[in-house]
């Protein structure tokens, strides 16, 4: 029987489909094998792995800890894997911010300025790593106030190195650039719904002008030294500021 154009087109968009399926199956065998083996070590970390930015985009578990994700089989799908405890490991403290730089290189790139990542190249564990903020998998961007108690970890009155009033400027930062967030945020629907398309598009530049500053304000935290992050935020505020003007006065 002669299959029509149209059933045929049909047909080759299912099986195209049907491979893509396949292939994210595929890239997702290290998670789908622990999800399916109940006496799998770390329920919670594959938990919150699969609630993070990490599993809603499939970068899946060999991308940090190694291994062959493409066999189903334990042996070889687990070899080269070493715990987080071997110097060795990819996710050992030491390690973690090179692994996790590799994707997100602006963070890593303003870490490597603290003296915490100078802590970490001297094989000294007790400052923070990317987790001591973002948990074990990325799956959490801290608040200002949980930022402040990790910081009084060490910072607080009884800590290593007693430094209570860096801590509340850490809180005090985040805040602001959590606001200025939620502000410039605001003005992306109003700049939208203009008609006058020439002022539309100078308001959509006005507004990329703005983001900027405060994009590199909230990768500057990974400083940890907070002149940098103050310039930035100030900049943005002014910016900011400026562009609501500008809307309130079209």
């Amino acid at each position: 029987m002669t299959i029509r154009r149209p059933l045929r087109f049909v047909l080759i968009v299912l099986a195209a489909l049907l491979l893509a399926s396949l292939a994210q199956a595929q890239s997702s065998s290290c998670a789908g094998c622990h999800f399916a083996n109940p006496t799998a070590p770390e329920p919670y970390h594959l938990s919150a792995w699969e609630r993070s930015a990490h599993g809603r985009n499939n970068v899946g578990c060999e991308t940090c800890h190694g291994g062959d994700a493409s066999t189903y089989e334990s042996f070889l799908a687990h070899r080269g894997i070493l715990h987080s405890s071997n110097p060795a490991s990819p996710v050992h403290a030491n390690n973690l911010p090179v692994t996790c730089g590799r994707c997100h290189a602006g963070p890593f790139v303003r870490f490597q300025n603290s003296q915490h990542f100078a802590l970490l190249k001297h094989g000294d564990t007790r400052g923070p790593t990317c987790t001591t903020c973002h948990d074990s998998v990325g799956s959490q961007v801290p608040s200002p106030r949980i930022l402040e108690a990790n910081c009084q970890r060490c910072h607080g009155p009884k800590g290593v190195a007693p430094r209570v009033e860096r801590a509340a400027a850490a809180r005090t930062l985040l805040e602001e650039v959590s606001d200025s967030r939620e502000m410039l945020k605001a003005v992306g629907p109003l700049i939208e719904r203009m008609r006058n398309k020439t002022r539309q598009a100078e308001l959509r530049e006005a507004y990329k002008q703005a983001e900027v500053p405060l994009i590199e304000a909230g990768q500057s935290v990974h400083e940890f030294v907070f002149d940098n992050l103050k310039e930035r935020l100030a900049t943005a505020r002014q910016r900011i500021e400026k562009l609501l003007g500008a809307l309130a006065n079209p």
